[in-house]
């Protein structure tokens, strides 16, 4: 089965993002029929009506129906999927976010609003182990991943590969890791590859072994890691300047 061909965008903040970007088609969006007037839906609505996309007032039943969460906040957007680009042009950015093996969609969400908070604009997502940007992605990132220039078609060993033959500094960020984060000091002419690992499954071997620094961020608590989306959001920042 084929990947569809529609998305439904659920929530206001997505909703507007999705709209302002204008990278994507949009078809029709839906509005719950009996919506509480509020200044944020007002507004959407009048957006909606400026960019002549058709608005069709259903129930709230059929709003669940078509975003499959009562996370909709009364508005649904039917959309072509999400615009990914080709890593070819990516390459050559000054900063380049990878993500391996972060499994869990809430923390892609989550990781790629940082992303775009502390200018992490492009992004590579390997074919597997790293959900889609599916709708619920796009959520939980308050609609950043409609602003960034996301890649996924290749595996997360050969991004390396290939930004390490262009002379890329490859930076992972592991738990174990031999260096503090907050010493590492970057040279301004310096591309940079950030690595960032899931929760159950960190980097991967290879890129540890062919990473130039291997950094962690040091913790005084009981818990044993952080948080996937906050170790990436620490780091981000940290390399941001």
């Amino acid at each position: 089965m084929g990947k569809p061909t529609r998305e439904y965008i659920y929530g206001i903040n997505p909703v507007f993002e999705v709209i302002l970007a204008e990278r994507r088609k949009i078809y029709t969006a839906y509005l719950n029929e009996k919506y509480k007037h509020n200044p944020r839906i007002d507004k959407l609505t009048t957006i909606l009506k400026k960019h002549t996309i058709p608005i069709d007032k259903v129930s709230k039943e059929r709003l669940f129906e078509l975003s499959k969460t009562k996370k909709h906040q009364d508005i649904v957007l039917k959309t072509k999927p999400y615009p990914y680009i080709s890593f070819n042009s990516i390459i050559g950015s000054k900063k380049i976010l990878l993500l391996d093996n972060v499994e869990d969609p809430h923390n892609v969400g989550a990781i790629l609003r940082s992303a775009d908070i502390f200018g992490f604009h492009n992004v590579v997502l390997p074919l597997k182990g790293v959900p889609d940007i599916y709708p619920s992605v796009v959520k939980v990132s308050a609609g950043a991943s409609e602003h960034l220039n996301i890649a996924k078609d290749r595996n997360a060993n050969t991004y390396v590969k290939t930004v390490k033959e262009r002379g890329y500094t490859v930076v992972a960020l592991d738990a174990h890791g031999k260096e503090k984060i907050s010493s590492l000091s970057l040279g301004k002419s310096e591309n940079l590859l950030l690595v960032v690992g899931g929760e159950d499954k960190s980097v991967g071997h290879y890129i540890l072994k062919e990473a130039d620094h291997i950094v962690q961020i040091p913790q005084q608590g009981r818990v044993n890691s952080l948080n996937a989306s906050i170790a990436a959001g620490i780091a981000m920042y940290i390399f941001s300047g």
